[in-house]
């Protein structure tokens, strides 16, 4: 007798792409996360210090030529949101030879019909809203360009990712705040799995850091007003952390069938092999305080992927810097592994590259399959002053390598509305 429900796919990932403050590519920015590198400056993309603002620091994307990676049409006619996107997934797809010669899907290796894109954004391309705006008010409404709603739109980015590579499979972009870029990921598993696709483009892209935006987060207290040494500003988990620091950037996996991929030979970091998601159902932007909502969210990531607590090696931290967040997060750690919750180690990679909103899960789970490959976990940094309600081992200020290896990770997401995502990476 047939079964009415399809065998489920085993799915890993073969290619990862990155733009993000501490490098341009996701090797560089490995790098720069071994080496507990910062890239927290002083905000030039406008005159922060000049308009008033408290919140002066951020993590923006340094030396990015939107054209040295599209060609010109293409990136005239992208925000910035859209440009990062496009650059990390053609490096993703290179990166797990899936590009023919004209930079486009490798037809021999799959079919484009079942290559799709997710991608996860918080606010899509808000900077081309903001410039659109200020066009109509000072020039009038007939000089506002009719590319700028196809620019502004979040499902733009995943759309123009698809135009750029020839993915003619399943397109959609995620929106769940901070926890986006996660559930972009996580869907696309659930898509793999559940037979609707064979590869997915998933990821998460921002570009936000713009006066009305960190006015909006300044002015309800989230962004923090360190006024000392920039690198310095972002410090989960310390007891002198007083918010996040925005950042920008993107970063992209290759999730392909994991049949397919041995069958042709594939270089595979990780398997993704769970994921996990939940609300709160409480505050419009405050975690709830027991955790419960992240709680279930992994509970669900560990039985989607057929784990225990007791199998996972390695923590990746949602981590903001925030007062609360972290407070909470340690809660449902301690929760959910018990006394254990104190010899996992935890890591927090806002710590160097700020706060990527919707696009955050998305390098964290970048980290978390280089960790598996490697054994190497990254550090928090800025880590100097113990808060007593933050008592885990959050790998202090210098990345470790594991005797051994690391055989499995969990990511933890969230965002405002209540979202929470988790998700398992493992060692194939």
């Amino acid at each position: 007798m047939t079964s009415p429900h399809p065998p489920t796919h085993r799915v890993v990932v073969t290619g990862l792409g990155a733009v993000t403050p501490v490098g341009l590519d996701a090797p560089a920015t490995w790098d720069a996360f071994v080496a507990g590198r910062s890239g927290v400056a002083p905000i030039t993309l406008f005159d922060a210090a000049g308009m008033g603002f408290e919140a002066k620091v951020a993590a923006e994307v340094k030396g990015f030529v939107p054209e040295n990676y599209m060609d010109r049409k293409v990136a005239r006619r992208s925000d910035r949101v859209m440009q990062f996107a496009i650059t990390a997934a053609r490096e993703a797809l290179a990166d797990a030879g899936l590009l023919d010669g004209d930079g486009r899907i490798d037809a021999a290796a799959y079919d484009p019909n079942r290559a799709g894109c997710y991608m996860g954004s918080g606010v899509g391309g808000v900077g081309t809203l903001v410039d659109a705006e200020n066009v109509r008010l000072e020039k009038g409404q007939n000089r506002i360009s009719p590319l700028a709603v196809p620019m502004i739109l979040n499902d733009s980015t995943p759309g123009a990712v698809s135009i750029q590579h020839g993915l003619k499979g399943p397109n959609m972009s995620m929106v769940s705040a901070c926890a986006s870029a996660a559930n972009a990921i996580g869907e696309a598993l659930e898509l793999i799995r559940r037979g609707a696709a064979d590869m997915m483009v998933a990821g998460g892209s921002e570009a936000a850091i713009l006066p009305v935006v960190v006015a909006g987060f300044q002015n309800m207290g989230a962004l923090s007003k360190w006024a000392g040494d920039p690198p310095l500003a972002s410090r989960p988990f310390d007891a002198a952390r007083d918010g996040f620091v925005i950042g920008e950037g993107a970063a992209v996996l290759i999730l392909e069938r994991l049949d397919i991929a041995q069958a042709r030979g594939a270089r595979i970091y990780a398997e993704l092999a769970g994921y996990g998601l939940s609300a709160d159902a409480g505050h419009i932007t405050a975690p709830s305080e027991d955790g419960n909502g992240l709680i279930r969210a992994v509970t669900m990531a560990f039985d989607s992927a057929g784990v225990t607590p007791a199998d996972i090696d390695v923590v990746s931290a949602h981590g903001t810097s925030t007062p609360i967040n972290d407070k909470v997060e340690t809660v449902a750690l301690k929760s959910l592994f018990g006394e254990r919750a104190f010899a996992v180690p935890v890591s927090a990679v806002k710590s160097m590259i700020g706060h990527l909103l919707g696009a955050s899960g998305a390098v964290a789970a970048l980290a978390s399959c280089r960790t598996i490959q490697t054994g190497i976990v990254t550090p928090t940094i800025n880590l100097r002053t113990p808060d007593p309600a933050c008592d885990l081992d959050y790998v202090p200020n210098a990345s470790r390598t594991i005797p051994g290896g690391v055989n499995s990770v969990l990511l933890n997401s969230a965002g405002f509305g209540g979202h929470n995502a988790a998700l398992v990476f493992r060692k194939v």
